[in-house]
């Protein structure tokens, strides 16, 4: 997976924008209005993604390429190195759960007006 393709994937998700908002390196993306993934333009592949905090651990303990979430809370976020040792598949279902985990965590009323968008 490369940039282009981790972008399209992520758009592709509902209601999720990209953007810079803390400089022009990190690129965000977000769902309604909160961060399910990062990260930096300028360096090597890799994603900061959200994580349940048990499996958070796990998947580090079984997987080399995945690091407690650098410049985030560790209990949940993990940071993932993209260089080929994880499939894409593999990355899309970390992408998949990051996603989910955000909106699982939003408020009743967000999580319908993020299921209006989608059937729209």
């Amino acid at each position: 997976m490369n940039i282009e393709e981790l972008r399209e994937y992520c758009l592709s998700k509902n209601a999720v924008s990209e953007g810079f908002p803390f400089d022009e390196e990190i690129l965000v993306f977000k769902v309604l209005d909160k961060i399910f993934l990062l990260t930096n333009i300028n360096s090597e592949l890799r994603i900061n993604v959200k994580c349940d905090p048990e499996k958070a651990i796990e998947l580090r303990e079984r997987h080399s390429s995945v690091l407690p979430g650098y410049h985030m809370n560790k209990n949940h976020w993990n940071t993932v190195v993209i260089d080929g040792r994880e499939s894409d598949k593999q990355l899309k279902t970390w992408i998949d759960d990051s996603y989910d985990q955000v909106v699982g965590k939003m408020t009743k009323k967000k999580q319908m007006e993020l299921e209006n968008l989608k059937s729209t």
